[in-house]
Parts: C-alpha cells; structure tokens; sequence
C-alpha cells in the first residue's frame, strides 16, 4: 500500500492537484505483485462518518483513466450520503484489471486486507463488476465491508433499491415537466441494462412506458429482450433516438460535448454515476436547452442507502424502501431550487449537500 506522500504524477495528472481539485482527504494505492492486484482507494469526505462507498472492477486504459475515475466516484459518494441524510462519509475503491479473468478468492481477500489497514475510515460494498459473492471473500479479511449476500446476513444485491430510487426521481421529473408523475406512453430510452437497468426496466414496463435500450454487451440486451417488449438502440444512437427522457445506467461521461447536442429528451434521469462530462458546462448547457437533470448522486443514492443501513445495524427493506421513495420529494424541492436560484440542478444539490456537512462538520467542532 502507497498512501502517497510528495506529489506524484499520473499520466499528465498529477496526484496532490486532483485531491486539491475535488477536496478529497486521503487517495490510498494498493498493489500486491503475488495475487497481480492494482488499486486505487479514494476517501474524499469524513465529517460525517466513515467514507462508505463501492468497489468498481474494470480494465481501464491507464492509471490515470483509473485515477481520474476514483476521484470523481468518491467526491459523489459524500454528496450522496449528505443529502439521503445518512452519517456516513464518501468514498470509493477501484480496481484495475478483467473482472472475467483475474479475480480468484486469493485477490479479493489481498484487496481485504488493504482494506483493513485503514481501520475503518473506508468500508467497501460491491459496484461495477463486483458481486454479493465477491465481498463475502472480502469479508473474511476485514470487518469494513457491507452489502454482503443475504445467506451471510446482509441485505443482498442493492440493485433493486438503485433501480427504485431512479424510477422515484424520474416521476418526480416527470412531475414538474407534464404536471403528472404518470410515465404511462412515455417513451423512454435506457442506456445500460446491467442489474440496475433491468429492474428499472421493468418499473418501466409495468407502468406502460415504452422503453427503447442499449448496452455494449449483447447478453444483457438478449436478458432484456426476453423478458420485456422494448426496442433496441444500436450503439450510440439512442442519443439520437426521439423520447421523452434519457435514463444513463452505464458508466458515466454520457453527456458530453459530443452527445448534449444530439439528445431530443424532456428529462435526463438514469443511475450512472458522473453523467456529466464537465459538471458546470454541461449542466448548464442542460437547463439552457430546457431539459430537466435530475442529479446523479441524489437520484442513484439508492443502493447506498441500502448498505448503509445494513452497516449501520438498522436495515429492513421495508424501512429502505420508505427511505428510498423520500427521494422523490428532494428531486422535486432541488428542481424548484434550480429554478429560483437560476442554477442548474446539479449545482442546487452539491449546494444542500455541502451546507449539511458544513454544519455538521461545526456541530462536532465543539464536543
């Protein structure tokens, strides 16, 4: 483990600039040449709590495509805590490799006992590519691990409840632009129909939507296909595609300066994290266009509020449900603070989010 301490460069970014950038505490390195394991863990904010966030698996181009990533994810990770009204921090952990190929259990349990060296300042839950299955070999290394698989007594796959906060979010857009939350006739485009994306799928359907979908992996457009009555985009054009609202649940970067001019949507309301390329241009370029943003970190806090729960010893999924549908009242109260403040949704959020650390952050000032 590096945890870094003179400025190092990445590529052509450089180390102690990104984590003066996004305003993170501590950006830990792991590498274990055995087990062939390469890690970045990131903990941007913990005035409220431990930083709380996944562990997101892929085989990034480069370190610093991986850095960069890591920095963003767990940024958004504090701004989603803060505002679901959790005592938790943000944090984030990314691994660098194939997911299908190099983990075994001896890797994840090298990854756990990374983990467990930073003594409970970052707890880790699954996120892309990672599984209920592969936090259980976590776990046996470390305490600081959550969102485990039901057999072991945590809550299971948090996919459900993402998928039910962003169709909460995408109703309470609906809302505002149709002056009805009915997303019955809708056509609605999904881009990425991996776990979160197909229960949000199927909300969809149920309601009478009519989906059109798109994923770079063809099992997953197959998974769909069978199960739902939907059309399918082939690569990129959704963003061509006519409909009503957007929902990313891929990666992030959807909308950047290659995609915003081509999107024909009311609303753009998806799970994926950092769907804007550049947060201020883009967002800006959103509201300038009169398309409703409903913020990822708050729309997606989902699954986050699920493990959450768990770690912190009061989850049922009753109770998270209750606290996942609260995110349809706060899309509708940053939208109307977008409105009045003549800023975009985005910025409204990490404003509400920022004051609520801020006092709290003061509150424990002085005990």
């Amino acid at each position: 483990m590096i945890d870094l301490k003179q400025e190092e460069k990445v590529g052509t970014v450089s180390v102690f600039s990104g984590l003066s950038e996004h305003g993170h505490e501590q950006l830990v390195y792991c590498y274990d040449e055995h087990t062939g394991l390469k890690a970045i863990i990131g903990i941007h904010n913990t005035v409220l709590g431990p930083a709380l966030g996944g562990t997101r698996m892929w085989n990034y181009k480069s370190d610093e495509e991986a850095l960069v990533d890591v920095l963003r994810l767990s940024r958004g990770m504090t701004f989603k805590a803060s505002i679901s009204g959790l005592n938790l921090g943000g944090g984030k952990a990314v691994i660098i490799g194939d997911a299908k190929t190099m983990k075994t259990e001896a890797y994840l349990r090298r990854f756990g006992r990374f983990i467990e060296s930073l003594k409970g300042k970052y707890i880790t839950a699954e996120d892309v590519n990672m599984s209920p299955d592969d936090m259980e070999y976590i776990a046996m290394e470390t305490d600081y691990v959550t969102g485990l698989s039901e057999k072991m007594g945590g809550a299971g796959d948090p996919s459900p409840f993402t998928a039910y906060g962003v169709y909460m979010g995408m109703k309470a857009c609906a809302k505002e632009a149709y002056g009805s939350d009915r997303l019955e006739g809708k056509r609605i485009g999904v881009q990425g129909v991996g776990h979160v994306g197909h229960y949000l799928v199927k909300h969809l359907i149920e309601e009478g939507a009519k989906v059109v979908i798109s994923d770079l992996f063809e099992d997953k457009i197959n998974s769909i296909t069978k199960e739902f009555d939907v059309e399918v985009a082939e690569g990129n054009s959704i963003f061509d595609s006519s409909m009503d609202i957007y929902a990313p649940c891929a990666l992030g970067a959807s909308i950047n300066d290659e995609t915003i001019d081509l999107l024909k949507c009311d609303i753009v309301a998806g799970a994926a994290n950092n769907q804007l390329s550049n947060e201020q241009k883009h967002g800006k370029q959103l509201m300038s266009k009169g398309i409703i943003y409903a913020p990822d970190f708050l729309i997606n806090a989902g699954g986050l509020i699920n493990v959450g729960m768990e770690y912190l010893g009061y989850h049922n999924k009753e109770r998270v449900f209750k606290n996942v549908e609260k995110i349809y009242n706060t899309v509708l109260n940053i939208i109307h603070k977008s409105e009045d403040e003549k800023i975009p949704p985005q910025e409204a959020a990490i404003k509400i989010a920022s004051q609520r650390i801020y006092d709290i952050g003061k509150v424990k000032s002085h005990l």
